[in-house]
């Protein structure tokens, strides 16, 4: 049988991904070619990935802090510039003992922290069941608690003050803002997961004011945004009582709001 990575299929994969407009088609096509197990299979990723599906959706994986994390359709792709997330809750909190990964959509943020703290007890939550379904298979290696349902509502009261790292990987795109992202994003990722309300925050107004109760003293919560938006995201977490600071990424187009619960 012919090889699926011998050059003329690996030039006609190129040639497809190209004239579908993907940017880095070598790239995907290195991808695509090695995760297909036949030529049908093959056939088929090129054409959804042609079609506009995220590439990650495609593979059925994405690679995320070392880790290769599974994402299923429909579910929201963990993006690399939230591996800047994960290492600034490593450096604030190392010896985290519980962790909790909110809005967790495929569990990727969750499973990279639990990965990096070693026996860390770890819970994932997120109000989209899709995602929670995919979090537990992500997470299951490191004995992680999957649960759905809004926020705090979701999880277990016995986490309440022992909370070593709340990663709230929130969703910030102002709802009129959200028609403006790529297609990949606003046709295959879950509204829920990225639609922030008016201004973008107000699902993380929500974090910041009920994050200190869940928090173990030293504890911090953790979540992403936009530079425009951090001004007002410091202040809704400074509100909650939380010593806060901002963390940011140049390289990544990275802006993470810490807060501290002393």
């Amino acid at each position: 049988m012919t090889s699926l990575s011998d050059s003329d299929t690996t030039g006609a994969v190129v040639s497809a991904l190209r004239a579908a407009g993907c940017v880095f088609a070598e790239d995907e096509a290195e991808l695509i070619l090695t995760t297909a197990r036949t030529r049908d299979e093959l056939a088929a990723m090129v054409a959804r990935r042609a079609a506009g599906q995220p590439l990650e959706h495609v593979l059925g994986w994405a690679e995320f802090h070392g880790l290769r994390i599974l994402v299923e359709p429909g579910v929201f792709v963990p993006r690399r510039r939230t591996e800047f997330l994960v290492d600034q809750a490593l450096a604030q909190a190392p010896g985290a003992a519980v962790v909790v990964d909110l809005c967790c959509g495929s569990g990727a943020v969750g499973a990279a922290l639990a990965a990096a703290l070693g026996d860390a007890e770890l819970h994932a939550a997120d109000i989209d069941p899709a995602a929670v379904t995919c979090a537990r298979r992500n997470i299951a290696p490191y004995g992680g608690h999957a649960h759905t349902g809004d926020l705090f509502d979701a999880l277990p009261a016995a986490l309440r003050g022992r909370t070593g790292i709340l990663a709230a990987n929130v969703p910030y795109v102002p709802s009129g803002e959200v028609g403006l992202l790529p297609a990949e994003a606003r046709e295959h990722e879950p509204l829920v997961a990225l639609d922030g309300g008016g201004d973008g925050l107000d699902v993380l107004r929500r974090v910041a004011a009920g994050a200190r109760e869940w928090l173990a003293p030293g504890g911090c919560v953790l979540v992403e945004t936009s530079e425009h938006q951090t001004e007002d995201a410091v202040r809704a977490f400074r509100r909650a009582g939380l010593t806060t600071r901002v963390a940011v990424s140049e390289e990544l187009y990275a802006n993470v709001v810490i807060g501290v619960r002393d």
